[in-house]
């Protein structure tokens, strides 16, 4: 779904890094539930009427107010009560101020986000609002605002880093899902265009372009600085599953919709829980912190979840002939805090700015490349997802996804008449037929970009016959016009598809299972490739072999055979390809498929040499760790976690875990051989029975709140761990029942807003 995870994750990591801190460690006071609702703005706020919040024992909240402006008021007021730090980083991110908060250490990243021009179409996007969505905006800010001006103390992070927060204003709305709106194929490019000047670079496109992978992950969690690559993550989102069951194949005859985003693991979560009533909106679901809709949910007509298209919603240009008139230079002013000002130089030209004048992104500057990118243009996806959240059939929910056009999606439907669906969301440009012929692109082709398609240009699903729907990053049905060239692996969707394959008469039991599923068929297939060329090796290293030939296929953290067969994978990669190739390899093949592929094509020879070395590798490391868990660990901490002195207070756990690269419960680690955190993965879970308004089920990996020291700041991480959900219904009687602790907020000359329990 669309989302500033990464966003926040990169900056918050640079915050982290080069922040002079004023404070010794904190001594951090505990903030029960009580403490944290009675810091809650009541009185006094931008209303018509009153508002009533209710909150579970989670911190979750359930809004309802008479208007729908009244109740973008309380969803401001919730998320800045929150997340206003997290919302603050995101903000400073779409506008290009790190260094206002960081000082001088943050101006190239200023320059970079500038030059890159997340900010570009704001003001146009602004004016161009539907009354109703600027309406909608302009109270959720009036609620942010709200909180910032009646709180007592500011969350943590402020107060460690010697800075207040700021008033909101629409404009800072839209800009932050400008940023939620970066490309996917971001992180393609840049991997691949350190090695597009070698003489063999036309042939490994080509063979790229063919085999159509997307990234191996990468993380920052062995202890490294952040750097390039840290930076990039943060505007790019690699993952997710999403899939909906038809009623023909439910206990209840009803259909029902899962749905888990992957992106950056960290604390707090990049995803807050809510639910929300209002004469002409219901719903359910997960937001995005500062962003006012429901990203992925229910309502009491449909449902809906979504998955990362991995589409090609920009293009790069050689403009290094370009006439100096056919440039427009301009430069914009930085503030950086104790330091001043800083300057930078943007240039823009027809095709787009030209990004590789951005320090951050280390691109050639002997080669001038512009960008043409979908998110420049003044697309407006918060009216998109507002027409989504009051949608009532699949005609309208297709309908509402025309102005949905970045990030791309692939969004899945079900309905309560047990119908399931999956349409694309997206505008790209009218791309002829075939992929390109390079990683960048002549000028001509800026042609293509003078037509844009939408979502119901492309095909789409509905009432299959199969009686299911799944999406998982893969690649979509053929179209005329190429949606994009990048994808994950066929494992998390193949998988789903076996196990949907068997399902009739499920319930929602058997899709959180299936959340939690660590299986990935793909390795099956290597494994058998990989004994075949090992068998005989089995007297000289036995661990390694034995456990890889006794092993059931899955990453459980306690497994050994899942511990061989990654250590071998890594090992046998490193004796097979040489530096340049395994760099290739591993920016943009299919990991699993390429290397199965290896193992099938290549000499027996040359397999058996790099295989009998590799295993001799993996036996000592094997040794060393014994378990999968041993290595893979689920490190729960705060980005402030890296910097000196202060660090261990904002560590909360590291836990061996489950799960790898490609399976259901997708715990990303890139390709290991010793312990790492996982820096990617399976972060929320959503699970809805569409027969009971009420059967409507959460969790996040961490916690709901935001503010360090609360009870509900890492809470659900044990929900997470054994599989337990978070129950938020939408009948009023259950609400009552189930969400006890309610807030009430009054407007101006109304008294006093209430706190009591139900």
């Amino acid at each position: 779904m669309i989302t500033t995870a990464r966003s926040w994750k990169g900056a918050a990591m640079l915050t982290a890094r080069y922040t002079v801190f004023r404070a010794r460690e904190p001594r951090r006071r505990r903030w029960s539930l009580e403490d944290r609702l009675a810091a809650l703005p009541r009185q006094g706020l931008p209303l018509e009427t009153g508002v009533e919040i209710r909150w579970n024992d989670h911190q979750v909240p359930f809004v309802e107010a008479a208007g729908e402006r009244d109740l973008a008021v309380g969803l401001g007021v919730v998320h800045g009560h929150l997340r206003l730090f997290q919302m603050e980083i995101m903000r400073r991110l779409a506008r290009g101020r790190m260094a206002g908060l960081l000082g001088p250490v943050a101006l190239d990243v200023d320059r970079s986000l500038r030059i890159v021009g997340f900010s570009r179409a704001v003001e146009e996007i602004r004016q161009g609002l539907p009354e109703e969505t600027r309406e909608w905006l302009a109270g959720f800010r009036d609620g942010v605002n709200a909180v910032i001006e009646s709180a007592d103390e500011h969350p943590e992070e402020f107060r460690l880093l010697g800075a207040a927060p700021e008033p909101w204003t629409l404009a800072d709305l839209v800009a932050i899902g400008r940023v939620a709106a970066s490309d996917f194929s971001w992180k393609v490019l840049r991997r691949l265009l350190p090695h597009s000047d070698r003489e063999n670079w036309p042939a490994a496109w080509q063979r790229l372009i063919a085999e159509g992978g997307s990234p191996v992950p990468s993380y920052a969690g062995d202890g490294r600085s952040p750097g390039t690559e840290d930076f990039l993550a943060a505007f790019g989102r690699s993952g997710s599953n999403s899939l909906a069951v038809a009623g023909e194949r439910t206990k209840s005859g009803a259909a029902m919709i899962a749905s888990d985003p992957h992106l950056g693991v960290m604390l707090p979560n990049l995803w807050l829980i809510a639910g929300m009533r209002a004469p002409g909106i219901h719903a359910v679901g997960l937001m995005i912190p500062g962003v006012p809709v429901m990203a992925l949910g229910r309502n009491e007509h449909i449902a809906w979840g979504g998955t990362s298209l991995h589409a090609a919603s920009s293009d790069l240009f050689d403009v290094t002939d370009l006439p100096d008139g056919e440039i427009a230079t301009r430069e914009e002013t930085i503030p950086v805090r104790w330091g001043g000002e800083g300057r930078v130089t943007i240039r823009e030209c027809a095709y787009g700015p030209i990004i590789s004048d951005a320090p951050m992104l280390g691109l050639p500057k002997n080669r001038p490349l512009a960008m043409r990118w979908i998110g420049h243009d003044p697309n407006d996806e918060i009216s998109a997802m507002l027409g989504v959240q009051r949608a009532r059939n699949w005609d309208e929910f297709r309908g509402a996804l025309d102005g949905f056009a970045a990030p791309a999606q692939t969004m899945v439907y079900a309905d309560v008449r047990g119908r399931v669906g999956k349409a694309i969301a997206a505008h790209l440009p009218r791309r002829g037929a075939g992929p390109p012929a390079d990683i960048v692109r002549k000028r001509e082709f800026l042609d293509h970009w003078s037509e844009i398609v939408v979502g119901s240009d492309f095909p789409a699903e509905f009432a299959p016959e199969r009686g299911y729907v799944a999406s998982a990053n893969n690649r979509p049905p053929p179209s005329d016009v190429p949606v994009g060239f990048f994808f994950s692996s066929n494992d998390r969707v193949d998988r789903m598809n076996r196990l949907l394959d068997g399902l009739s008469e499920g319930g929602p039991d058997d899709l959180k299972a299936l959340q939690r599923d660590v299986a990935m068929p793909s390795s099956e297939r290597i494994r058998r490739g990989m004994l075949e060329v090992l068998d005989n090796q089995a007297a000289d290293t036995p661990d390694v072999v034995g456990a890889l030939a006794t092993w059931n296929g899955r990453h459980e953290a306690g497994s050994r055979g899942a511990l061989a067969y990654e250590l071998m994978v890594h090992h046998l990669l490193r004796h097979l390809h040489a530096a340049y190739e395994l760099a290739l390899y591993l920016a943009a093949w299919d990991l699993t498929a390429q290397l199965a592929r290896d193992l099938e094509e290549l000499p027996r020879r040359r397999l058996e040499k790099a295989a009998t070395r590799a295993a001799r590798d993996a036996q000592s490391d094997f040794r060393r760790h014994r378990t999968w868990g041993a290595i893979h660990r689920m490190r729960l901490e705060h980005p402030f976690a890296r910097v000196p002195v202060i660090g261990r207070s904002y560590r909360f756990s590291d836990d061996a875990i489950g799960g790898g690269n490609e399976t259901l419960m997708k715990t990303a680690h890139g390709v290991a051989r010793d312990t790492h955190r996982v820096g990617l993965g399976q972060v929320a879970r959503h699970v809805s029975d569409l027969s009971d308004p009420d059967a409507n089920d959460f969790c996040l990996l961490g916690g709901q709140d935001g503010w360090l020291g609360s009870d509900s700041f890492n809470d659900q991480y044990t929900l997470w761990r054994e599989g337990r959900y978070v129950r938020v219904p939408m009948s009023r009687s259950s609400v009552a029942r189930e969400f006890r602790h309610v807030v009430t907020l009054s407007p101006a000359g109304a008294g006093y807003g209430e706190h009591r329990h139900g």
